[in-house]
């Protein structure tokens, strides 16, 4: 199946997105459990996973539509020295996602391409639930505390 060339480009765009994000989410993770942070390093790990499948789902939809999967592009990584930063930086790469996201399925939309839209509809309900994630570690680290937060992500703190 033929597919538009600014289609292409767009999904090539979003999976150097994905790329990214499981780079950085796996670094973040693995930091994480260096630090003895076990349960929010499996809760970013599971997020480095996640965007690893949204990054299957585009080479194979790029694929279907007749192009070529750019698989060697990265975009800068926001990699946080703390556990703050990190949770900053992987909610605003989310916000991001979001907005080209919904961008991707307007094009494939104007294109009369449905099973794209549907694709990236799907993915994009993913990224927003990365998001609040995100936002309600934010909100707990707001109002726990910092100290209190961790204490909560070793293997021994509350659930």
């Amino acid at each position: 199946m033929k597919s538009n060339k600014n289609l292409t480009a767009t999904l090539n765009d979003l999976l150097s997105d994905e790329l990214t994000a499981i780079s950085q989410y796996m670094v973040h993770s693995e930091m994480c459990d260096n630090w003895g942070y076990e349960k929010l390093h499996k809760a970013i790990e599971k997020r480095a996973k996640e965007e690893m499948n949204h990054a299957e789902w585009l080479v194979k939809r790029i694929l279907f539509l007749g192009g070529m999967p750019v698989v060697s592009k990265l975009n800068r990584m926001k990699i946080g020295k703390d556990v703050s930063e990190m949770v900053s930086n992987g909610h605003e790469s989310e916000l991001e996602a979001i907005r080209a996201y919904n961008a991707a399925i307007g094009l494939a939309g104007e294109l009369s391409d449905q099973g794209t839209a549907d694709l990236l509809t799907s993915i994009l309900k993913m990224e927003e639930e990365h998001a609040h994630w995100a936002e309600i570690q934010k909100t707990q680290i707001e109002q726990m505390g910092l100290e209190n937060y961790l204490a909560n992500q070793t293997e021994g703190g509350a659930n």
